[in-house]
Parts: C-alpha cells; structure tokens; sequence
C-alpha cells in the first residue's frame, strides 16, 4: 500500500475513532448509532490490519501518529481527539488483528469518560492495549489554564465557520463536526465556569456571527448546569445552541451583513432564519431532535410575543429559554455599527422588562447569579478610584463580586496586586464598583489574572 493510501485510511480511522467516542457520550451503549460508529471503526481497524498485525495510535510532539503516519493536529477532529487522549493520560493504543466490537466499545467508552481511572481498566482486553502518560496534563490544571481555555475557545469559533460554510454550501451542517466542539465547551464548563464565561466576552467584532454561536452555546450551557443539567443533556442543550442561528446561511448577505439597522421589510425577511434553521436541523441525519425545536422557537417569548409570526405556543421548551436569554445578553453587549454594547444591569433590566413576562423571571434571576451584574474577566473602576478586574461573580449580590486590583488610584500599577471580596470588605475597605472600563485604553489583559 502507498503512502497516499496509508494516509487516506489513517485519516478514516481517527474520524471514526472521533465519532464513535462522541457517539457514545449522547447515547446509550446499544442506540443505534453508537452501534453504527463502532461497527465502522472496526471495518476501518480490519481495512489497516490487512497490512500490519497490530497497530499504534498516539501522540508524537503536536502529532497523532496512526502507524506510521502523522497527522496534523490543525487537521479536523485531530486537536480535539488528542487533547482527550491527554486527559485521560493516553499516549498510545496499541489494536491487535481480530479486535470486536465489544473490546472497541469498551475502549471508546473509556475515552469518553476522558477519566485515566477508567482507562487505567482496560488491561483485561485481548487486542488493545492503552500506554499511560508520565506525566499527566490535563485542561483544568491549577483552577483551569486559562491560554488553554483560549485555544479551545479559539478552536470552537473556527469549528463555528465551517458548520456555516458547511450549511451554506452543502444545506446541512455537520453534527459531528458540531458535536466535538461541544464536547470539549461542556468540559470547560464543567472544569472552569468562571474562566470560560469570561472568553464569551472577548471582543471580536470582525467575526461577530461565529463567535455568537460559540458565546450562545457556553452560555446556554453554563445555566443549564447550574439548574442542574449535565452529560448528554446538557450537551444537546449546548449543540442545539450552537445551531440556533443556523438558518442565517439562507438570509441574503446584504441583509445579513448590513452596517445600518434593518428597516422594516429587512427586519421580515431577517426574521424567516427561524422557519430556515429548523428545516435545515430537521433535515440533517443525527441532529437531535431539541436542535430545530431551538431554532424555531428562540425568539418567541413567554407572553406570546416574539416571531415567528402568529406562532403561540402553551410554554417554552426549557433549552428555548436558556438559549433565548443567553442570545439576546450577547447581543446587547456585542458592540455593532449601529448599536453600542450595553452594560450588564441595563442588559438585565431589558430582560426582566413587561412585568417579567417575556422572559421566565426565575431563570433571569439564575443568570444574573451566573454572570454578575459585572462578569468576570470584566476590568473596572472602583469608587476609590482602583482599577481592577472581576475575577469572580458572587451570586447574593451580584453587584459586589470579587476582584483582583491591578493599579492605585494615582494610575500605578501595584507591585503586588491583591484581591478582595468587596461583598465582606470592612467598614474601612468598604468600596464598590463605579463602572466598567475597556481594557484596550488601559492596555490589560483581564484574562491573564484569571488564573
């Protein structure tokens, strides 16, 4: 065999491997589509085993390696698939000629878990054979790195790309594809809530759309765990999120992309990327079905209002609501042409507007505990005339969190910046926030005191 071929067929296998190990963290063992990707990848592991008995896949440098074939890791699912592999404390598997079906689910359920006890397990199977790290490096290091945060922040926006180009040029987008970015946002969230809630408020006006997407399905699901949601769940949760403005791909672009606010026969044809994005979830194979549900509902409010036009519905499915309230938050505070971003209270104060009956009140009062009236990773002033930055909401009063200050109230930076919960300072430390400051104009990084 070649060595174009040798290529092609390790590619196949590590897509397979991705999708079998996704499989497995939405279904059960037995649904028909973990079946249906596990059975696949043995077809694969049988294709490559017809020219060598046994066979390596692990990490060489910032390479997968599948026998003898690199793979780079800016190659589709290859970052993703390794940083797993890392988690669970995974250098290198070894599948031996004659591996089943049991043994290759056993093998990707441990991969899921992305737990090194469950993988540590696996030494009573036959035909694979899992190496250890020394070293064991994992995404939640010391209370989550956040540099590695910001790479899968980063990964995630440009995954958000190619479902849309995807949709666009192909009229569906690719749920494997969708799926693995989830995966690793519900990791983070479950690891750093507080870190990855604050990469949602990076600016990136020039890819406003996709990191929209991205800043939805976090948020999305940062409140769905807090209302206790978790595994499979949440992931649909956070998957039907990502997708919500999907339909978008079929607004025309000077609509779409226009600088102005929309006028009124615009705002009509804006308003069809409902009817357009369901149709498009429903007509792609392995979208769970919450996708176009969320699509089609997460502009209709609670009193009926919203659009689709004329559509009433007696509630609100509970992702529709959760994905509604993180969508319109991030619009206000995303700075367009013709609109300046909004500050959190005044973000809230819309969502909490008409007596409450847009918007289910109790969810609202659950987010602004989830994101502060100043969310972390937020620089601002203090009433001493402080610089700091939020480092961490407090839900009792979401006005006071706790902050790290960074500069005295003369402009200097201190030698040794502290922190401070400014909801139990003391009478004689007692301050409070006076507004947020754009951290361009101060030249700091808040994400860098996350640590």
């Amino acid at each position: 065999m070649n060595a174009v071929n040798r290529a092609k067929l390790a590619d196949d296998l590590v897509r397979r491997l991705a999708a079998s190990i996704r499989g497995v963290q939405l279904y059960a063992v037995g649904h028909p589509i973990v079946v249906r990707n596990v059975t696949s990848l043995v077809e694969a592991l049988a294709v490559m085993h017809a020219w060598t008995p046994s066979l390596a896949i692990g990490i060489v440098g910032e390479d997968l390696v599948v026998g003898e074939v690199p793979l780079p890791r800016a190659a589709e699912n290859m970052g993703e698939l390794m940083r797993r592999l890392q988690q669970a404390g995974v250098e290198r598997i070894v599948v031996d000629r004659g591996v089943d079906a049991a043994e290759v689910t056993r093998l990707v359920q441990a991969l899921a878990t992305a737990d090194a006890n469950q993988t540590a397990a696996l030494t009573d199977l036959e035909h694979i054979r899992v190496g250890r790290l020394q070293v064991e490096t994992k995404v939640d290091a010391p209370a989550g790195d956040v540099a590695t945060f910001q790479r899968l922040y980063s990964d995630a926006v440009a995954v958000a790309g190619q479902l849309w180009d995807t949709a666009q040029v192909e009229g569906r987008p690719d749920p494997n594809a969708g799926r693995g970015v989830v995966d690793s946002l519900a990791q983070a969230v479950a690891q750093n809530r507080t870190a990855l809630l604050a990469l949602t408020a990076l600016k990136n006006y020039d890819n406003y759309t996709f990191t929209h997407m991205v800043n939805v399905s976090i948020l999305t699901m940062g409140q769905a765990r807090g209302l206790g949601i978790d595994g499979a769940m949440l992931r649909e949760f956070g998957l039907a999120a990502l997708m919500h403005d999907i339909g978008k791909v079929k607004t025309p672009t000077e609509v779409l992309n226009k600088p102005d606010k929309l006028d009124e026969r615009e705002f009509e044809i804006m308003k069809r990327h409902t009817v357009d994005g369901a149709e498009i979830l429903r007509r792609t194979p392995e979208m769970p079905t919450l996708a176009p549900v969320v699509a089609f509902e997460h502009h209709l409010r609670l009193d009926g209002t919203g659009y689709p036009n004329g559509v009433k519905r007696g509630q609100l499915n509970l992702a529709t609501m959760l994905c509604g309230v993180a969508d319109v938050y991030d619009a206000m505070r995303s700075q367009r042409t013709y609109q300046q971003a909004f500050p959190t209270d005044r973000i809230l104060a819309v969502l909490q507007r008409n007596d409450g009956k847009q918007f289910d009140q109790n969810l609202i009062r659950r987010f602004a505990q989830l994101v502060g009236i100043y969310p972390a990773g937020n620089l601002v002033r203090l009433k001493t005339g402080e610089i700091a930055v939020v480092t961490k909401a407090y839900a009792p009063d979401p006005y006071r969190p706790r902050v790290k200050v960074l500069r005295a109230a003369d402009g200097m930076d201190l030698h040794r910046p502290y922190e401070m919960n400014l909801w139990e300072a003391t009478e004689e430390q007692r301050t409070s926030i006076e507004a947020p400051l754009d951290p361009a104009l101060y030249g700091i990084d808040p994400l860098t005191h996350l640590q």
